[in-house]
């Protein structure tokens, strides 16, 4: 089974229907299914022709764009490997994922070539695609009127067809091979998950997620803006294109969302049209939620736990949390984060991170596993669950197997209550553990947000103290957490212009950065 198969046969059922709309210099440009059909058929026979074959890989490095699905859609066509990686970290970067994973093709905007100048892994990959004009380089147009006749190359479940790049700040980046069995299993989970049906029109900010739109005949509105920083981008443009193309769906980062809300707050907007909203992709918090509600008023806001290895795991609607949910997450109880999905199986195991698990037995395995509301590592199971990496890099840290079934640790920890509903505590590593106990980072973070003034929350240990840094609108808000928190047994409340996140989602803490931040104030 070929993955182009599922999402080129929509071009049969609604070939007039629009697949794709993005914006390029002010004007809307609009492909339908029939369109994309015929031109990524003509895509693939012009990379046929250069010289790439089933089984190559080829590293893509483009914006959202029309242009960057229909050339992934032409790479899966021809039985190639799509590759991506994130240049905003360094040249090193680049260099260390292209000697895990050597590419025999590269297609890239013409600022992305630009990087042939400067990195000698760039310049060593054979073949070269863009569609403008430069030296050296194939030129692709989607108004070229090559024959389209290319057929849908046949393969293999198991064949690989996408592979991505964890960020390798701590060592040599894990390369997250997906094949064509695993595309359709996330696929076959995402549409479950979003409601997908064809008519939509979404507003597409993930991605991967465009993938799952064209297979159910959803139309993708790409956003007028730079998607490698959500939480920093002009958000006029694309509150004119949701207005203007009147979405209905859109899944996004939280940190995309506040800047939607924080220039709807200032122009007193709404978007009453939206019916569902999904937040993932980063933790989404209360505070998160319920700014969606003020800007989506009709729409159901879910959020959406996944991750790299498996997208999704959870969800749950804002609706469907209580109030009583909410004052437990005041109190610590974490991050209500929903029943997990029914195509993943779903463990709560006693807390080893960092030591390795071991081939096991199911009775090993269940006496590895912990009551209902014990907080300890979160493990999944399941079809859309990444098996392994590639050569193996980080099998050892992540996986493990029962009775020959491959389990997956996701390094979260979290708790199962009595309805079965995940509850998240944070990333095992950045759980503190001193002489008053253990804290756990969502518990006093989650509990943080919902105080009045605060928009973001970190917890950090500092020199044997309990740190607190947050994010505020301007107000005072370090006594007030003191005393709604003493539970938490604060040493200190740090009041930071920016709390550092991470580059992908901007929603992410990174808490080696805060620390670093903390740690040089302590001193001044």
């Amino acid at each position: 089974m070929n993955i182009a198969t599922m999402l080129c046969s929509r071009a049969r059922q609604h070939p007039d229907l629009p697949a794709l709309i993005d914006t390029r210099h002010g004007r809307d440009r609009i492909l339908s299914f029939g369109a994309l059909e015929i031109n990524t058929a003509r895509v693939a026979n012009k990379i046929v022709a250069s010289g790439v074959r089933p089984g190559d890989s080829v590293l893509i490095l483009h914006p959202m764009a029309i242009e960057l699905y229909v050339f992934l859609i032409a790479v899966f066509r021809v039985g190639a490997v799509a590759m991506f990686l994130d240049p905003s970290a360094g040249l090193d970067h680049i260099h260390r994922c292209l000697r895990t994973y050597a590419p025999q093709a590269f297609f890239g905007s013409w600022k992305a070539q630009l990087l042939r100048l400067w990195s000698p892994s760039v310049r060593r990959i054979p073949l070269s695609f863009c569609t403008s004009w430069l030296p050296a380089t194939h030129l692709l147009s989607l108004a070229a009127a090559e024959n389209a006749s290319q057929q849908i190359v046949d393969l293999e479940d198991a064949s690989p067809a996408l592979i991505t790049f964890t960020s390798g700040s701590t060592g040599q980046p894990k390369a997250a091979l997906r094949t064509h069995e695993f595309l359709l299993a996330q696929q076959d989970a995402l549409q479950l998950s979003l409601r997908l049906k064809p008519g939509d029109k979404d507003l597409t900010t993930l991605p991967i997620f465009v993938l799952s739109n064209l297979a159910a005949g959803v139309t993708s509105v790409l956003p007028d803006a730079d998607m490698r920083a959500p939480g920093k981008i002009k958000a006029p443009p694309v509150i004119d294109q949701i207005e203007r193309h009147q979405v209905t769906t859109t899944a996004a980062s939280p940190a995309f969302i506040r800047r939607l809300a924080s220039e709807c707050q200032r122009t007193h907007r709404q978007f009453p049209q939206l019916q569902r909203v999904f937040m993932g992709g980063a933790p989404v918090f209360p505070f998160d939620l319920k700014q969606a509600r003020s800007l989506f008023p009709n729409a159901e806001i879910t959020a959406v736990y996944g991750s790299t290895e498996a997208e999704p795991m959870a969800d749950i609607a804002l609706s469907q949390i209580t109030e009583e949910d909410f004052h437990a997450m005041e109190r610590g109880s974490g991050l209500l984060a929903g029943p997990p999905v029914g195509s993943i199986a779903l463990r709560i195991l006693r807390d080893q991170w960092g030591a390795p698990l071991h081939s096991m037995t199911s009775s090993e395995f269940n006496a590895l596993g912990l009551a209902p509301e014990a907080v300890g590592e979160i493990v999944i199971s399941g079809k859309h669950v990444l098996p392994g990496y590639l050569h193996g890099a980080g099998d050892t840290e992540t996986k493990f197997d029962v009775d020959g079934v491959r389990w997956h640790r996701t390094g979260d920890l979290g708790w199962l209550d009595a309805r079965g509903r995940l509850w998240l505590m944070g990333r095992a590593a950045a759980a503190i553990h001193d002489r008053r106990g253990t804290l756990y980072p969502f518990a006093a973070e989650c509990a943080a947000m919902q105080v009045q003034g605060v928009s973001r929350a970190a917890i950090q240990h500092v020199a044997g103290r309990r740190v607190l840094a947050v994010e505020t609108d301007g107000a005072n808000v370090s006594a007030a957490l003191m005393q709604a928190m003493a539970w938490a047994y604060l040493d200190e409340v740090r009041v930071l212009d920016s709390i550092p996140m991470d580059k992908r989602h901007n929603a992410k803490t990174d808490y080696p950065a805060l620390a670093a931040i903390l740690s040089r104030s302590r001193r001044s």
